[in-house]
């Protein structure tokens, strides 16, 4: 858990910059792929980490305009941007509006009670978590897969 806004921000630097690589690299043809019939698209899954960022914090008390919205667009490029976007607005909001005692405030998220925080841990760990299995979609895609937290295979490879 955060004690500090900047501890919070250089997380949020490393893990924000590394879902920015993988957006980047998406195709709008990638979109479409799922591991499985039913299971969500890389586009849908790609669209749901853009907007939950706005979902978490705007349900914590923080005013920003993130990307929100249930279509999904059709262009992988309108998607990392808006997650740039967002992601610059969440950073300024943050700073704005919160301070390092605000992290120790309960806020109510979905219905359970959590300090500032912990919110924003699991803010990152959500994004991690579906940053994990859209690089999976990518590689069944045939994408290269960058890497984040060293070399991916084929960066390894070269």
């Amino acid at each position: 858990m955060y004690h500090t806004l900047e501890e919070f921000l250089q997380d949020w630097n490393h893990e924000s910059d590394g879902t920015q690589k993988i957006l980047e690299a998406l195709t709008d043809d990638s979109l479409s792929q799922a591991v499985a019939p039913g299971h969500r698209t890389l586009g849908e899954l790609t669209w749901h980490v853009v907007t939950s960022l706005h979902l978490f914090l705007s349900s914590a008390g923080l005013e920003f305009e993130g990307a929100n919205g249930e279509e999904v667009p059709t262009s992988a490029k309108e998607m990392a941007d808006s997650y740039r976007t967002t992601s610059e607005n969440l950073v300024s909001a943050i700073k704005a509006q919160w301070n390092d005692e605000s992290l120790k405030e309960i806020k109510d998220v979905f219905g359970h009670q959590m300090p500032a925080a912990m919110v924003l841990g699991m803010m990152i760990t959500h994004q991690i978590h579906h940053r994990g299995q859209m690089t999976i979609l990518m590689r069944q895609a045939g994408l290269k897969v960058p890497g984040v937290y060293g070399p991916s295979k084929e960066e390894w490879g070269a």
